[in-house]
């Protein structure tokens, strides 16, 4: 961990604290830090659909996977 000094909205820093349900403003900033990173990346991935083709064979695939089996079922008399 790095210890810093930072100058912080005290409204947006009591809200974090709220919205994330942590106990202290350093748990609070963490936590929006990374959620933050996440949203960002995440948002690069979807920038990246219908970019590329795949060019697998479906039919193929569904051969290799096992079969399950049903077992009969019982006719009541």
């Amino acid at each position: 961990m790095k210890r810093t000094n930072l100058v912080l909205n005290e409204e947006l820093l009591e809200k974090a604290v709220r919205i994330l349900r942590v106990k202290t403003y350093s748990e609070a900033v963490n936590v929006a830090l990374s959620e933050s990173i996440q949203l960002h990346q995440l948002r690069g991935m979807a920038s990246l659909m219908g970019q590329t083709e795949w060019d697998g064979d479906l039919s193929e695939m569904r051969e290799d996977s096992p079969k399950k089996k049903l077992k009969p079922s019982k006719k009541a008399k």
